[in-house]
């Protein structure tokens, strides 16, 4: 299979780079999957599970939010928030979703919408986690 190369980079640290086969993206616009010589590209990123594969081997980041681009057989997706699953301290995610759910009664019209967009995506992301915990 043909590779290309993807840098996950968010501003705290550069979370991956390397050659790889694929990379599966959590787009605002809906997932997405990027292989070699794929179109060039500009893509909101919606918080959610970025999936690379490598020889095989699936490694999953949780990003939350960023903007991805593809361009010269070259992937690069900036994300607010990159970390492995294997990193995330799952209490404090899940401490962030209550915070979240509490504030809902504060907002109305468009921003609630986007605030319960916002979290229904942490609680998928949640779902993975707790998933991966039994395995």
């Amino acid at each position: 299979m043909a590779t290309f190369h993807f840098d996950l980079v968010s501003p705290e640290k550069l979370a991956f780079s390397g050659e790889v086969d694929q990379v599966d993206i959590p787009g605002a616009e809906g997932d997405f999957g990027v292989l070699a010589g794929h179109a060039p590209v500009v893509a909101a990123v919606r918080p959610g599970i970025l999936t690379i594969t490598t020889g095989g081997a699936h490694q999953k980041m949780i990003v939350l939010g960023g903007l991805a681009e593809v361009s010269e057989n070259r992937l690069t997706v900036l994300a607010d928030v990159a970390t492995s699953i294997q990193e995330i301290d799952r209490a404090q995610f899940a401490e962030t979703i209550a915070e979240m759910e509490a504030k809902l009664a504060e907002k109305e019209g468009s921003e609630l919408d986007h605030a319960i967009e916002r979290l229904d995506h942490f609680k998928s992301i949640q779902g993975v986690l707790n998933t991966t915990a039994m395995h």
